[in-house]
């Protein structure tokens, strides 16, 4: 698993600087709570999860959704602290992991946590991220009574040669059942995919988009496959097991998948996610609110082990291990293992690096002056949208969102 950050001591009483906080009234904030817990660990995987077997004595399943509400109420205490002003959440996302592993109710007793210590804003987005084995209907009917908005089902492939290269266990069968079982409950669908497999060839990819749009979900992602140094499927690849990762099989396979996830009425408003109208609702609805709030760097809090926290420029983690999480939030004392303040350049840097990658585009009066003079350049390549610029902003084109990493480098002067 990757390091946790450096940074500064975090102190136990969670305690934020003035600064943290004093633009609070301007900005959203919104809460993450991370379930550790899967059934298999993935090849692939480097998310901060556990199987039970690796979670070891102490640690229980069973007991974490209190662990996680204590948290939330600390929060809410933190907060107000600091001299907060009370917000309603933006949004809220159960990550991991696997939520759907703990019963749906323990995942409403958690929500019910978070609409008593801050209250959801009227049209808040709740989003439960779902494997598609460990749910059933009646999962979602618990669910949506509690308020929950949305799911994001983790399909990853439709091809079973795929699935077995990531490791992924579930069944194909079994992810259009339960996107069907949560639209018939009102809720708001995802599917999540991933390209660019060992051994995946354009057929095969081209087999996952369709499989994907026949569930006639209102959002998809797709996202390339990256290996992150320590995972099994890393240690394969240096062993010569399976074969290194393409940048030219992966852009093409984006382009695929934008090709037809446009004839299918999609439009993209970040580099690896598309809305559309559907199910009573627009494409800018069908947005993910709760990810826009990350890449607009709007303020959220992590909830659980290893979850990050963010706001106006200060960060904290929390301890990654659920054990000492779990002691320290029973003992009433911050969980967190560090935290940092961001310098006004880092902010900057950030603040171009995801702002570049949505589709609402990035203000070039906010670009420093080696970033604005690129622009012209990047225009005259074909990366940034010309029309756009003249009005002020900076949009990836569509080759642009193949090069967009370049195209921050560039704005960066880097």
């Amino acid at each position: 698993m990757p390091a946790q950050p450096e940074g500064d001591p975090a102190p136990e009483d969670g305690a934020l600087p003035a600064g943290a906080v004093a633009r609070a009234s301007e900005r959203t904030l919104s809460l993450y709570v991370h379930v550790p817990f899967c059934a298999v660990r993935c090849g692939y995987c480097d998310f901060n999860t556990y199987t039970m077997e690796q979670l070891g004595d102490g640690v229980s399943r069973d007991d974490y959704h209190r662990d996680a509400a204590a948290e939330v109420r600390f929060a809410r205490s933190v907060l107000d602290a600091a001299g907060a002003p009370p917000r309603a959440l933006h949004s809220v996302f159960f990550g991991g992991g696997t939520p759907t592993l703990l019963p749906a109710r323990e995942l409403a007793n958690m929500l019910g946590q978070a609409r008593q210590s801050f209250g959801l804003a009227p049209d808040a987005e709740v989003t439960v991220e779902a494997n598609p084995d460990s749910v059933t209907a009646e999962t979602f009917d618990v669910l949506a009574e509690a308020g929950v908005t949305r799911v994001s089902f983790g399909m990853q492939s439709a091809v079973p040669h795929v699935l077995r290269v990531l490791e992924r266990t579930h069944t194909p069968a079994n992810v259009p059942r339960a996107v069907g079982w949560a639209k018939e409950r009102g809720l708001g669908t995802s599917v999540d995919l991933i390209y660019g497999t060992p051994g995946e060839s354009v057929a095969d990819w081209r087999t996952s988009l369709e499989a994907a749009l026949e569930m006639d979900s209102d959002h998809v992602s797709a996202y390339s496959l990256i290996i992150e140094d320590g995972t099994k499927l890393a240690a394969q690849m240096r062993r010569g097991e399976v074969p290194r990762v393409d940048p030219d099989d992966q852009a093409e396979k984006y382009t695929l998948a934008d090709a037809m996830l446009r004839e299918a009425g999609f439009e993209w408003y970040e580099v690896s996610n598309w809305s559309r109208d559907a199910h009573g609702r627009s494409a800018l609805e069908n947005r993910s609110a709760h990810n826009l709030a990350y890449w607009r760097n709007q303020d959220w809090w992590g909830i659980g082990p290893g979850a990050h926290s963010h706001s106006d420029g200060v960060r904290w983690w929390n301890l990654k291990h659920p054990l000492p999480y779990t002691n320290k939030v029973r003992q009433g004392v911050s969980p967190a293992a560090g935290r940092e303040t961001l310098d006004a350049q880092t902010r900057y840097v950030e603040d171009v690096m995801l702002g570049i990658r949505i589709r609402d585009g990035l203000e070039t009066a906010r670009l420093q002056p080696e970033g604005r003079k690129a622009v012209a350049g990047l225009i005259a390549d074909g990366w940034l949208d010309g029309a756009a610029a003249v009005r002020g902003t900076a949009v990836l084109t569509d080759a642009g969102r193949l090069m967009a990493d370049a195209v921050t480098r560039r704005l960066l002067d880097w």
